[in-house]
């Protein structure tokens, strides 16, 4: 399982305060936090007024990357704004994101022509998060021919199946794993990604159903994942979940994470 980091994010009353203050330290911090439980990518997110946007993501990423060796999950609804920060990545990451909204993939997809980058594609348009599987199916079909006009080729896209609030659809998951097969049929070498959080949003006790819907999600065969792995539970959820998937031989993986303390109850480490 890929792991993109998410605690970067200005939508997070925490990390707000700390862009408002120029605190260089807590962004620091949670880069090495992330870094060191198990995130692949760090996912930066300014979510600040659009004309302070650029600045902003510009500083978070100097910070992460001065603070830690991995590549970057550059995060904006923005294209224009993706577009400007771009150079300042030191090696390829991850754009997030592409969808059939405006123009976005006639921004961002020259950008990462003819290099190692990755991007992740929502399955929404202008009319928004289609609420039937097949439409979802169908924008993904129509990001990955659009990629592969510029030579992006399938496994460097990592489409989300957007799975929307179970307080306001009773078969969101459903959908999001009928979505899941419908795309990796039609595209094998795709990966499939989500922000988790999204499934719990406006319930309580989230982090239930956000590790339940973890391991429904990598069963069905989820590749990446934007999460916290700072969170033992959810990272306990994780290695469980591909354990009993059979993604993970003889469990070596598991049994590995248990004894470096990443996973299982705080107290036994």
């Amino acid at each position: 399982m890929i792991i993109i980091g998410e605690k970067i994010n200005g939508t997070i009353p925490s990390v707000r305060k700390a862009i408002e203050e120029k605190d260089e330290a807590f962004i620091r911090e949670l880069a090495v936090k992330q870094a060191e439980a198990g995130a692949d990518y760090i996912d930066v997110c300014a979510g600040t007024a659009p004309e302070v946007e650029e600045e902003t993501l510009k500083w978070l990423m100097e910070i992460v990357q001065d603070a830690v060796d991995k590549p970057l999950c550059i995060d904006s609804p923005n294209p224009r704004t993706i577009e400007k920060v771009f150079k300042y990545a030191r090696k390829p990451g991850i754009i997030n994101s592409v969808s059939e909204e405006k123009n976005k993939c006639e921004i961002l997809y020259p950008l990462i022509q003819g290099t190692e980058w990755q991007v992740i594609g929502l399955t929404c348009d202008n009319d928004g998060i289609p609420s039937d599987v097949e439409k979802r199916i169908s924008i993904a079909k129509i990001l990955v021919e659009k990629a592969d006009k510029y030579g992006i080729s399938p496994d460097r896209i990592h489409i989300d199946p957007l799975v929307i609030a179970l307080a306001t659809d009773n078969d969101a998951v459903r959908k999001f794993v009928e979505a899941l097969e419908g795309i990796k049929k039609m595209f094998p070498n795709v990966k499939i990604t989500s922000g988790l959080s999204n499934v719990s949003f406006g319930l309580p006790y989230r982090k239930a159903l956000n590790q339940v819907f973890l391991t429904v999600a990598v069963f069905a065969g989820m590749d990446s994942a934007i999460m916290d792995p700072t969170n033992r539970d959810m990272m306990t959820a994780l290695y469980a979940a591909e354990a009993i998937s059979g993604k993970d031989r003889f469990c070596r993986k598991y049994l590995n994470a248990y004894r470096k303390g990443i996973i299982g109850p705080a107290k036994e480490h």
